[in-house]
């Protein structure tokens, strides 16, 4: 019974979406969601990450380690 309980438990975590109202739950979930939602808005926003970006940053890490 418990192993039907906790499958059943995670189908209902998987399949959570973002809601605006994440953003005034208290619980991790939401919390998270609500969090990650406006990391990606702020990097779509931004223009994204492109590889250009990263080479950049790439080549600067490695003329410090020299």
């Amino acid at each position: 019974m418990d192993n039907e309980k906790s499958k059943e438990e995670s189908s209902n975590i998987a399949g959570k979406v973002y809601d605006v109202s994440d953003y005034k739950r208290d619980d991790t979930l939401s919390s998270g969601l609500a969090t990650t939602h406006e990391q990606v808005s702020d990097v779509y926003n931004a223009g994204g990450i492109t590889s250009a970006d990263r080479n950049e940053k790439d080549s600067e890490n490695e003329e410090k380690e020299r």
